[in-house]
């Protein structure tokens, strides 16, 4: 028995591209203003993964989910 997920699974892209854009934009724009958003710490969230399985790309390593979010926070 598998212990991880199959990430060869297709996923089928659910939010059209500029669906996509606004929310990661909300997401940019709620941590340059606050920091953070009604959910939490940005760090943390699960939204931008979310957003991205959405859309049909699977992140399931978490070195590439933090360099996703530090491009869509600008953290570096």
């Amino acid at each position: 028995m598998k212990n991880k997920l199959d990430t060869k699974i297709q996923l089928k892209k659910i939010i059209k591209e500029d669906f996509f854009k606004k929310e990661i934009k909300l997401c940019q724009t709620l941590y340059q203003k606050k920091g953070k958003c009604a959910w939490g710490k940005c760090k943390s969230c699960g939204v931008v993964p979310f957003l991205y399985k959405l859309r049909g790309e699977f992140l399931e390593d978490p070195v590439k989910i933090k360099k996703i979010k530090e491009r869509v926070f600008k953290l570096k």
